[in-house]
């Protein structure tokens, strides 16, 4: 009986076959999947339908707070004891400083609220002054209006009040938890009250709220300065500073 084997020539063919055949069966199985999660992927920071990416979230805390201009009163108290009968350094200086914001702010009129009923000796006297005061700091004396509210027990802490009405920017009140934290936590969203005190700091802080609508006009130009600054330019002269360790040099 005759029994075919191979010889060890034969296995290393077959071998070297095999070696040559299998990357070819491989390679385009592995780039294949490859491919696959890198299309994955790049769909995924495209945008996804369930509104989880970041990027797709609606989440800025300038729509929930806006900046908006409205009508506010401004107004100030000046404390008034029994026994005044003329105003402190302290009451002075807070009626200038009223005087100095409306005379930015607003051009209408402004009103003192008296206390009717309550030590009216040193309610009239301090009255009078603070009316000199808004005069003497450039009010109009025709926009000034005398008025009364009803003042309460002897006991009670009645000021005298100054208000007028001017626009100004303001934003909605802080403070607000519509929501429990722990019910969206991981939405990756900002809490509801996120952002609002800096847009209430941002609100107080403009000087001019139209500021907010549109630009300012430009300011004329320093002649004399620009001049300056462009003979130095061409003559090659470079600006030194004066000062020193222990001040500014007397230039000598």
């Amino acid at each position: 009986m005759t029994r075919s084997f191979s010889t060890g020539t034969t296995r290393d063919q077959k071998m070297a076959s095999l070696d040559r055949n299998a990357p070819r069966i491989a390679r385009p199985r592995f780039a294949a999947l490859a491919l696959f999660m890198m299309t994955a992927a790049i769909s995924g920071c495209a945008g996804s339908p369930d509104g989880m990416t970041t990027s797709a979230i609606s989440d800025d805390y300038r729509q929930r707070h806006p900046i908006v201009l409205a009508e506010k009163e401004h107004h100030v108290d000046i404390p008034v004891a029994t026994g005044d009968r003329r105003m402190t350094t302290g009451a002075r200086d807070t009626v200038r400083g009223f005087a100095q914001d409306y005379r930015a702010h607003a051009s209408g009129t402004v009103e003192i609220l008296a206390p009717g009923g309550a030590h009216s000796p040193a309610v009239s006297a301090l009255r009078r002054q603070i009316r000199q005061e808004l005069v003497a700091s450039g009010i109009p004396s025709a926009r000034i209006v005398d008025n009364y509210y009803q003042a309460g027990g002897p006991g009670d802490a009645a000021p005298i009040r100054l208000r007028f009405t001017a626009t100004t920017a303001v934003t909605n009140a802080c403070g607000q938890w519509p929501d429990d934290l722990a019910d969206n936590a991981f939405d990756n969203q900002n809490y509801y009250n996120f952002g609002c005190a800096t847009q209430n700091n941002l609100a107080a802080q403009v000087a001019n709220p139209t500021d907010l609508i549109a630009p300012r006009a430009m300011t004329p130009i320093d002649a004399d300065q620009r001049s300056k600054v462009i003979d130095n330019y061409r003559s090659g002269s470079v600006p030194t500073s004066t000062a020193t360790v222990g001040g500014f040099s007397s230039g000598s």
